[in-house]
C-alpha cells in the first residue's frame, strides 16, 4: 500500500523534479509494440544490423533481453572479432540467453566467459560458455577469471548497473584488455536513477566518470591532474551511444602537427 502511494506521489511531481530526484521515467512504456516483427523494427530504424540480428530474433530456449538499438552497436564494434581467436567476458549472465547469442555469433573457437553473483546462474556453466560466480566489484575474483581465460579481448558489462560496480569493474579490467580490445558498458540509462547510485547532475553519475576519462585522454591540452593516472595513454577513443559507452584499448601518442608543403 505504501509503495503504491509513494509511486503515485512520484508521478504527480513535475518531470524535471522527478529527474533531479533520480526517480527516472518508467521504461515499461518503451516496451516494443508487437504489431510488427522485431527484425522489421530494427531494420527500419537502424538499417542493416548484420548477422547478429538474425541470431537475436531467432533465439530460442534461453531468454535474451536487449534494447533494439543495441544490436547494430554490437555489430559495429564486435564484427571484426568474428572468426578469429577471441576471449570474451560478459558481466551478467541473467538466464543464459546472452551467452548463447554470443556463442552463435563468435563461433565455436571463441573463449566465452560470463560472471554473475547469482549462484543460480551456475546452471549455465559449460552450455554456451564458462560461468563463474562472484561479484563484479571483487577485484581478486575478476583477476582470477581473466587469468583462467588466458587474457581478455572484449568486456561487456551488463551486470548490476550500480555506478560503483561499473567503475570498479572498469578500473580492474580495462588495463587487462589486449591491445585493440573493446570495453563496453551498457544500460547506462540507469545512471540517471538514484536506486543505482546515480541521478541527473550528481557527481556519482557514471557519465561523469566517462567525462573524466575523456578529460584524461586529452591531458596533452590542459594542465589539470589526471583523474586516473593508471590509464594514461591507454585509451585511444571513447564512443557514447544511447545507454552505452565504448572504450577502445590502444596506446595513444603525444599529438604532433605539420604544415605541408
Amino acid at each position: 500500500m505504501f509503495s503504491t502511494l509513494k509511486n503515485n506521489f512520484r508521478q504527480l511531481l513535475p518531470k524535471r523534479l522527478r529527474s533531479r530526484l533520480g526517480y527516472g521515467v518508467g521504461i515499461d512504456t518503451m516496451a516494443f509494440d508487437t504489431a510488427r516483427s522485431v527484425k522489421e523494427d530494427i531494420e527500419t530504424k537502424y538499417g542493416d544490423a548484420g548477422p547478429l540480428l538474425d541470431i537475436f530474433v531467432n533465439n530460442e530456449g534461453y531468454p535474451v533481453h536487449k534494447w533494439h538499438h543495441y544490436i547494430p552497436i554490437y555489430e559495429r564494434y564486435f564484427s571484426s572479432f568474428r572468426d578469429q581467436p577471441l576471449r570474451f567476458l560478459e558481466i551478467g549472465v541473467f538466464r543464459g540467453g546472452s551467452l548463447k547469442m554470443w556463442r552463435e555469433y563468435f563461433g565455436p573457437e571463441a573463449v566465452i566467459y560470463g560472471v554473475d553473483n547469482d549462484p543460480q546462474c551456475a546452471r549455465y556453466d559449460g552450455q554456451h560458455g564458462e560461468v563463474r560466480i562472484g561479484s563484479q566489484d571483487d577485484e581478486k575474483f575478476l583477476l582470477s577469471v581473466v587469468e583462467e581465460m588466458g587474457g581478455v579481448d572484449i568486456v561487456l558489462d551488463d551486470g548490476s548497473h550500480q555506478v560503483k560496480h561499473l567503475k570498479k569493474s572498469f578500473n580492474v579490467l580495462f588495463p587487462l584488455l589486449t591491445e585493440g580490445g573493446i570495453y563496453m558498458a551498457e544500460d547506462l540509462h540507469t545512471s540517471y536513477w538514484r536506486g543505482y547510485g546515480g541521478a541527473y547532475g550528481r557527481k556519482s553519475n557514471f557519465w561523469g566518470f566517462v567525462l573524466e576519462r575523456i578529460n584524461d585522454m586529452h591531458h596533452w591540452y590542459h594542465v589539470n591532474p589526471l583523474r586516473n593516472p593508471a590509464l594514461q595513454d591507454m585509451c585511444s577513443s571513447i564512443h557514447v551511444h544511447d545507454s552505452i559507452a565504448v572504450f577502445e584499448k590502444k596506446q595513444s601518442f603525444r599529438p604532433a602537427h605539420s604544415v605541408i608543403p
